[in-house]
């Protein structure tokens, strides 16, 4: 007579964790497993199979990807952080991947570098970086060639020239509407105007007009085309949506994980570079987002979210300590490097919020 043990019974046996057995048995990658009630039970022969995962990352050609475009908040200075929060793989079933606020996608680059997960799921609110991943991951050589005009005129010009050639992409940028026929060219500007503004600053005005001045940046990375070849072939099996960080709950189960990154709560009058878009995302914003992180917890998904720590001005705000109390909240040392005043950048803490 053939004879069962539970999943816990199979996850000591294999080392693996319960919850990757449960997986495996979902996917009928266990012969003869079945459900009984709400368990699964295995066949005491069954052999532990091969992990698509393992053979996904030793088979992959690694190719270190990283960001295309510079991002005020970026997340690459963080990333060993996350990393030490994120559940090992070895011990989880997380085979798919959402970053409903991707922005400059550091720790996207990093997950797509190594191949860890099956499936991604990326979106923003922002219509042209959105549009500038698109033509990355649908027409890169395009994008390219154009890049590379625009990097051999700027950079062969002197200060003045390049202020004029600066502000009359910047024109074009704010002037051109955006669709099928000019996605390219918007890419271009938009990554042109990326590497050549100050600090990397995406701002808008009322109207909706990007109105960042020009830095002064001497040999500016306009067109790094390995790179942009390297994010083309990674973003193959990537789905992008533009919109509000709320539609990927179509996405979401409890295989998934979630890396949120919204825009920061200012932690002062003068750090409120919130005007990524024309809509304001403010406390009521941030009290909705963490409503909505509540409903992802309920369907069984890791959560990974950072935010600016408002104790660095004020001990006693406990505005997100509040909101999040029934996560883990943890204070990690991050480097501001955005402010009018310099003596103002250095060292804060961020809080990555976990459940």
């Amino acid at each position: 007579m053939l004879s069962y043990i539970s999943a816990k019974e199979a996850a000591s046996k294999w080392d693996i964790s319960q919850r990757r057995v449960a997986v495996l048995c979902s996917e009928n990658r266990i012969d003869g497993a079945m459900m009984v009630g709400n368990m699964w039970i295995i066949p005491a022969t069954a052999k532990k199979p091969e992990d698509k995962r393992a053979i996904r990352y030793e088979g992959a050609q690694k190719v270190a990807l990283k960001p295309f475009v510079k991002w005020a908040g970026g997340k690459s200075q963080l990333v060993d952080e996350l990393e030490k929060l994120l559940p090992e793989d070895s011990e989880n079933g997380y085979t798919k991947y959402a970053e409903p606020m991707v922005g400059g996608g550091a720790l996207l680059f990093k997950f797509l570098s190594e191949g860890r997960f099956e499936q991604y799921y990326i979106s923003d609110i922002n219509s042209e970086l959105v549009n500038a991943y698109n033509v990355i991951k649908n027409d890169v050589e395009r994008l390219i060639e154009k890049l590379s005009e625009m990097k051999a005129l700027f950079l062969s010009m002197h200060e003045n020239g390049r202020k004029l050639y600066y502000y009359s992409v910047r024109d074009k940028f704010n002037t051109t509407e955006l669709n099928e026929d000019t996605a390219v060219d918007k890419a271009a500007y938009f990554i042109f105007l990326n590497k050549t503004c100050f600090n990397g600053l995406y701002r808008v005005n009322k109207k909706g007009l990007f109105n960042v001045p020009m830095g002064s940046y001497k040999n500016p990375s306009i067109c790094d085309a390995d790179n942009l070849r390297n994010i083309h072939s990674a973003l193959k099996n990537v789905t992008i949506v533009c919109g509000d960080y709320t539609l990927c709950s179509s996405f979401v189960d409890k295989n998934t994980l979630v890396y949120i990154d919204p825009p920061y709560r200012p932690i002062s009058q003068t750090a409120a570079f919130t005007a990524y878009s024309t809509d304001v995302f403010n406390d009521d914003e941030q009290i909705r987002l963490a409503r909505f992180v509540d409903k992802l917890n309920a369907c069984g998904a890791k959560i990974v979210l950072s935010n600016s720590d408002p104790k660095n001005i004020d001990a006693s705000d406990n505005f997100f300590d509040d909101l999040y109390s029934k996560y883990s909240i943890h204070r990690v040392s991050a480097v501001r490097m955005i402010n009018s005043n310099s003596e103002k950048r250095g060292a804060i803490k961020e809080l990555i919020i976990c459940n």
